[in-house]
Parts: structure tokens; sequence; C-alpha cells
């Protein structure tokens, strides 16, 4: 096992400072009691389903129902996050979550809850959590500093597990008491909380000199970057995986709490709450534990301690035992979301991180939403203790893939914008909307250079591909054999501007090391040309028969 020292501020002091930020803080609270009322209502909405079904299927998508809209939207969402005001989104989420739970309640006090239609309306308020979740995430680097951002993500688990130790304990006493429509008006109170912190929060609106991005190519750029960038991409997989394989955990829980350890809705509250506090101990333990372990030792712990944790269950009949290892199973859930939460924020710059942290909620509850389903048909099937001796191997297999695809470090590129792009001076009248843009730069590479300059022009590539150009080429002089040309395409000259506008500093080393192999008198020399096809209207006549015929 590799130790990886690390010379950060004290984790405590870290969350000191973030709860001396007056907007973090309000907003942290918000979240805290809304979080409250979500883990009541989902309680309600699990031991719901048990009262009018018997089909352990249809329990178990009771929780694939809350997590499917966050894959299907969460793009979107980060692409509004990223391109309109994030408070505003997310005060719209909340008013959307707000009136579906209303009706939630409304429905279940009358006794006109069905199956599908409790699936429906739990589908809804996932919806608004999908909607709310990318602008907030987002919204993190704005509110505090990037060095205390990791402290900022494991206290934002911290407030959902420091519910998920309560919420579900109190969610069990009122659907035991009361019924399960009241938990659900009683978290239809809980959202006034963040609704209010979310009206008075005076967000500063970041100056832009460039309109919006058009919805389709918002979310077209989120592909695009993620898909360049190789850390992302090993991030995301291995969160696919987690979601699918630890979330039978979860999904079964309800069924272990009936049927395991023959308990009632106030026996699921209580083993749920002990997963939650397992996940307040694991926010807190995450800036030590990584002062010596690696990134992907932590994640590979995790997925071994959820492994061991579910086998464990399938034995267990008392709920004490359950109890502990469900708190062991929630400190290694928190340790790992968190993780693969910060490692996404740490890697992108601000332009872009709604889109990609929204992209990494995708695939992480699209696994955990098809995850939910798999382990419901199979438990379904097979029984409970089947599909969760099933799951403790699957999850192992996953920790195991760390041997084969590791889990990347914190990114510790500078990805601050140069904000020194200035646009040429143009002697052809152009609109924002002209096109399309042909870029060529030229370079005078001597020859023992060659092998140097194809190495950093490979990450030059790649960031001019992330960052929206098209068509990129590297050409070289057949009569001049030192004189090799960059060539690259953008739909627009407003493309080309932000183009440009996106480069970080860590993009500007990779132009600097460009510079010094250059060997020419003067600078690389830049080209902008705007494409024009021209030709004789008769030959569209001549051609159009062939044309017709193809």
């Amino acid at each position: 096992m590799k130790l990886v020292p690390k010379s950060s501020q004290n984790a405590e002091e870290n969350i000191a400072a973030l709860l001396f930020n007056k907007a973090f803080r309000s907003l942290w609270i918000g979240s805290l009691v809304s979080n409250l009322g979500s883990l009541v209502e989902g309680v309600g909405a699990a031991w719901l389903m048990m009262c009018i079904t018997r089909s352990d299927e249809m329990v178990a998508l009771v929780q694939a129902s809350t997590t499917l809209p966050v894959m299907i939207f969460s793009l979107v969402a980060g692409a509004l996050a990223d391109n309109f005001d994030r408070r505003q989104t997310m005060l719209a989420a909340q008013l959307l979550m707000f009136c579906v739970s209303a009706a939630l309640a409304f429905l279940a006090y009358a006794g006109a809850v069905t199956p599908w239609m409790l699936l429906s309306l739990t589908f809804l308020i996932g919806c608004g959590w999908a909607l709310h979740d990318p602008p907030w995430h987002a919204s993190m680097g704005d509110i505090v500093p990037r060095e205390h951002l990791p402290s900022a993500v494991a206290l934002h688990s911290m407030s959902y597990n420091l519910m998920r130790g309560t919420g579900p304990v109190i969610g069990g006493i009122i659907v035991a008491t009361a019924g399960a429509a009241f938990a659900f008006l009683f978290n239809v109170f809980c959202y006034f909380a963040l609704i209010i912190a979310l009206w008075r929060w005076k967000m500063e609106a970041a100056q832009k000199s460039l309109p919006r991005e058009r919805f389709t190519s918002a979310i077209a750029a989120g592909f695009r970057y993620v898909l360049m960038s190789p850390n992302l991409l090993k991030v995301m997989y291995r969160s696919l995986v987690f979601g699918l394989t630890a979330v039978v955990i979860l999904a079964l829980l309800p069924l272990i709490a009936r049927d395991q350890v023959e308990g009632t809705a106030t026996t699921y509250g209580v083993m749920l709450g002990f997963f939650g506090l397992g996940g307040i101990c694991g926010a807190l333990l995450i800036g030590q534990i990584r002062e010596f372990l690696s990134n992907e030792w932590v994640i590979r712990a995790a997925f071994f301690a959820l492994a061991i944790s579910c086998f464990f269950l399938v034995w267990s009949e008392h709920v004490w035992l359950s109890c502990l290892l469900l708190m062991s199973a929630g400190v290694a859930w928190v340790q790992a979301l968190s993780l693969f939460n910060v490692a996404v924020q740490l890697s992108t710059p601000r332009w872009i991180v709604g889109r990609a942290v929204s992209l990494y909620q995708t695939v992480t509850f699209g696994g955990m939403a098809a995850g939910s389903w798999l382990w419901g048909e199979l438990a379904q099937a097979k029984g409970v203790t089947c599909a969760l001796l099933v799951g403790s191997l699957a999850i192992t297999m996953g920790g195991l893939i760390g041997i084969f695809l590791p889990q990347p470090d914190f990114e510790t590129l500078n990805l601050e914008p140069t904000n020194k792009f200035t646009e040429p001076v143009l002697r052809l009248d152009l609109q924002p909307r002209s096109g399309p843009i042909s870029v060529t730069v030229d370079y005078c590479i001597s020859q023992e250079d060659i092998a140097e300059f194809l190495s950093v022009m490979a990450l030059r590539r790649r960031a001019r591909l992330r960052d929206g150009a098209k068509q990129w080429a590297l050409l070289r002089d057949l009569e001049e054999p030192h004189i090799w040309t960059e060539s690259y395409y953008v739909a627009t000259w407003l493309d080309y501007v932000r183009h440009n506008q996106r480069q970080t500093r860590a993009d500007a080393e990779i132009v600097a090391r460009l510079e010094a192999l250059h060997g020419g008198d003067c600078p690389p020399k830049t080209h902008h040309k705007i494409e024009r096809q021209t030709f004789p209207a008769q030959d569209d006549v001549l051609l159009k028969p062939l044309f017709d015929r193809t």
C-alpha cells in the first residue's frame, strides 16, 4: 500500500472556516432541514409501498424512482447551472418538489395512492433533486476558496448523513404512529428552510462578455470536455461501478428489516439511521484518511468494506449487529462518493463544472437506479439472501477493478482562466455568427526538437478539442520540413472567441512550451480565415440529376 502524505490545512479548521462563511452556512443549514424532510418522506414511501404491494421488485423500485431522474435530467440541469442563474434554478427545483410532496401527502391521506402512482410522484421529486444538485455543487466553488472545496463537499455529505442518522428514525416513528401521509406532510414543511435560504442569498452575478451558449451546444460541450479528459473518465467509470453494485444494501434494506430481522417501520428507520451515522463518521474522517492513503486505496477500501458489510448482513438475525454493519457501510459509502465528487470538481474549470458534476451524477445515480432494479429482480426471483451474496461478490469485483484502472489523485493543475485573450483586429466586416472559421498556427521546429514538439502537440490537441475546436490536424510542409502548421475549425467567430476565453493557466503552460520550441524570429503566426465555397450556378443544374440518382 502506497502512503501519500499531504500537507493541507487541518480539516477541522477548514470546516470551521466554512461555517463562518455566512452564505455557505445558511445554505448548509437549509439543506440540513430539507434533507431531514426528504429522508422522512423516503421512509414513508418505502414502507407505504410494502403496505400496498407484496412485490419485492416494486419495493426496490422506490429507491430507483428517486435516482433515475438524476441519470436522465442531470446533464440538462448541469447545462442550466453553467448558463443561467444558479440561485433561480435551485429555487425552481425546490418549488417543484414542494408542490409534488404536497400532492403526495394529500393523496396518501385520502388513501388514493397506488403502487405506480407512488413511483410516479417519487420520480417527480427525484426530478427536482436532479435539477437542484448540479447548480448547488457548482455554486460551492463560487462561495468558498478552492483550497476549502474538499471540506465543503465533505460537509455537504455530512449534512445529508447527519440527517440520515436521525431522519429515518424520526420517519419510522412518524410512519408507525401517524402513517405515511403525515411523513409526507412533514417533508412539505421542511422545504421552507432551504427555500428561504435561497431567497435571501445574494449571489454575485458573474460578468460574461459573451451571450449564452445554445442549449444543445452547451450539452455537447459537457460531453466533449469529459471525453477528452482521461482522469474524469476514470472517475466516472469507477463511480458507475460503485453505484451499480453498492446500492444493493440500500435497495434491499426495507426487505432486510422486514425479513432478516423481522422488524417494523421503526426498525427500518433505525437501521437506515445507523447507515447515516456511519456517513457522518466517514465525512469527519475523510481528511485524516487521505493524509495516509492515495485516492485509489480510499476507493478500494470503501468497496471492500461495503462488500464485507453486505456479506455479513445475510447472516445477521439481530438488529444491533445489522446496525453495526450498516454503520461501517455508511462510512465507506460517504468516503467513496465524496472523493469522486471532489475529484470531478478539482479537475474542471468553472465554466464547465456544472456539466461535469451533472455527468458524474448521471453515471453514478444511473448505476444506482439500474442496480436497484437489478437487485430487486434478483431478490424477487431468488430471495433476499441470494441477492445480498451476489451483491457482496459484485462489490468485491468493483474494488479489484482498481488494479487495472486506478483512481487518479486530485488534479494540481491551475484551472483559473488566463483572461489574456484579445480579439484580433479584422479588416473584414464579420458578424459573431459568421463562419465556419479556419484557424492555422505556423511553427518553426528544428529537427532535434521534433519528438518533444509532437509530445506537447498531443496535449495541445486534447486541450483544443476539449474547448470546442473541430477537425484538428497537424501538418508538415513538404518543401520546408521545419515548418509545422496546427489547423482546426470552429463553427462561428463567436465560438472562436469563446474557445480562447476558456483557456486556463495550465493550458497557457502548454502554449509557453510550444513557443519555447519555436525557432522563428517572431512568435508563431496565427491565421484566421472564413470558409467560402463559390462555384457557378450552372454547376448545380448539371450535377443535380446525378445527385438525385445517388
